[in-house]
């Protein structure tokens, strides 16, 4: 590595000035505020800030809106900056995936090195060294690669499977053993698989940015808690107290056919799945443990697998999800102005319903709706919609919400995105179910006299004839959930303040 930057590693001291990538995902989500609780000062660069607006630190940090493709913003952003964080990774595929990923990472350690950036840190995956690998994992030790050969010098973490309330890897081992009490499962389940929680992850993230030593490496990270994949199932049950799992290992890889058994049983979408599936296919753990020379373990040691499930569960029971998978990488797409949607044809179900129960009341059950609070209208229905989605490769029902009461912009609701939120006003839905055209579902509420007027729109741009088609196919649908649902929620914030009414005044 050649040393370009000009900067010696005296400056390697708290309180320095970051920049994080990737702060819409759930990792990046996470180490932000505990890189502003470590002293440093935090920008963040993202391409659509209104998905991170509602988030407790917006007002501590610096936004940079930008994509990582534009170089010039990159480097400009990058100005001041000691320490990068990357921790960007599309789940896409297709032709030419790799070689965007790696472009992509090109043009950040150029722009890294042209604004003095003393470190970069990147998070890659762990996996055996010298095997073919999947195209995920390939993926992201190439751009592991580009760093440490870069005239940056490079920390890049490899960590396996990440368990946290929220992380794709953690929904995935808890659906597969929640949903089949037997399961016959490929050989892969067998692999050994080094887990790691997401708070040890972020340890050793946040105690990289203060490093004094100049370092050029990867380091390997875990938990020393090594299990099978089907171990980690049954350790799951056991802890979240089901009976136990019995894992039949059969004698064939299968990893598309195992994606889509995922992609079936879990929130996991089917483009996520299969690549999630074949970074199993080898063995993932930890070849040498030479960070404990550089950043001490956390206080109390590192996290075991049960423990890190058994806090990940905790902070689900808790509603203390900070982010989750499903809010990560994908963007708004914004409704066009209101009345006139130019361009479109366009197909809208209103219903308004009138009642002498406060606003307030009803923006608790607008804002709270969704995931295990339900739809307020045929539940079978909606199950039903939600398991053809799946059935098609989408999003369906599964995904739930991070926190059963409070909402902001950017993140999941089952089969939706929050695109807007007024609070206390308007809650706007961006449909992310397959269908051939685009959906959103408005939920506001406003004073009316004494009480309040509640209006529920369901708004859809059609593609194509199918479009319309689909449409008249649902409408007998529409006219018995959405009545209902206008009803029942009104009637569900009728409760919320006839409770409140019988609260004794002390």
């Amino acid at each position: 590595m050649s040393d370009q930057t000009g900067n010696d590693s005296s400056a390697f001291t708290s309180g320095r000035t970051v920049l994080v990538t990737g702060a819409t995902g759930y990792i990046g989500g996470r180490l932000v505020p505990r890189l502003l609780d470590a002293g440093h000062r935090v920008k963040v660069l993202v391409r659509s800030p209104e998905k991170i607006a509602g988030v407790p630190w917006f007002d501590q940090v610096e936004v940079v809106r930008s994509s990582l493709d534009d170089s010039a913003a990159v480097e400009k952003a990058l100005k001041g900056v000691n320490v990068l964080y990357y921790l960007v990774h599309s789940m896409a595929a297709g032709s030419g995936f790799e070689a965007k990923e790696k472009s992509m990472a090109e043009l950040v350690a150029a722009a890294a090195a042209a604004a003095e950036v003393q470190r970069i840190v990147y998070l890659g995956g762990l996996h055996p060294r010298n095997t073919e690998l999947s195209t995920h994992m390939r993926s992201r030790e190439a751009v592991g690669e580009v760093f440490l050969s870069g005239p940056v010098d490079a920390i890049v973490f490899q960590a396996g499977v990440v368990i946290g309330s929220g992380s794709a890897s953690f929904e995935m081992i808890r659906h597969l053993s929640e949903t089949l009490p037997v399961m016959p499962a490929p050989s892969w389940v067998r692999n050994r698989i080094e887990a790691i929680a997401v708070r040890d992850v972020l340890h050793y993230l946040v105690g990289a940015a203060s490093l004094k030593e100049r370092l050029n490496r990867t380091f390997d990270i875990g938990s020393r808690d090594v299990l099978s994949y089907a171990g980690m199932m049954k350790e799951y049950a056991a802890e979240a107290g089901l009976p136990l799992r019995l894992v039949l290992a059969l004698p064939v890889p299968a990893p598309r056919l195992a994606g889509l058994w995922v992609a079936l049983v879990t929130p996991i979408p089917l483009s996520m799945s299969v690549p999630l599936v074949q970074s199993l296919q080898h063995d993932a753990v930890s070849a040498e443990h030479d960070i404990d020379n550089y950043i001490n373990q956390p206080d109390g040691g590192l996290t075991g697998y049960r423990k890190a499930v058994a806090l990940a569960l905790g902070k689900e029971r808790d509603g203390q999800v900070e982010t989750t998978w499903a809010n990560a990488g994908a963007d708004a797409d914004p409704l066009p102005s209101d009345p006139q949607w130019a361009g479109h044809k366009v197909y809208v179900d209103e219903r308004t319903f009138h009642s002498d129960v406060e606003p307030s009341h009803v923006w608790t059950i607008i804002e709270g709706i969704g995931g295990r609070n339900g739809w307020y209208s045929l539940p079978l229905a909606w199950s039903v919609r939600g398991w053809l989605d799946k059935l098609s490769g989408g999003a369906g029902l599964l995904r739930g919400r991070r926190h059963p009461h409070n909402l902001v912009a950017g993140e999941v609701v089952d089969w939706w995105r929050v695109e807007r939120i007024e609070r206390g006003k308007l809650l706007r839905l961006r449909a992310e179910m397959r269908a051939p055209g685009r959906a959103w579902l408005e939920l506001c509420v406003e004073p009316d006299g004494a009480g309040s007027r509640y209006r529920q729109r369901a708004i859809f741009f059609p593609k194509g004839l199918s479009g319309r088609l689909y449409w008249l196919a649902v409408l007998p649908f529409h006219s018995l959930i959405f009545p209902a649902m206008s009803r029942n929620i009104t009637a569900a914030a009728r409760k919320i303040a006839s409770a409140e009414e019988s609260v004794p005044t002390p």
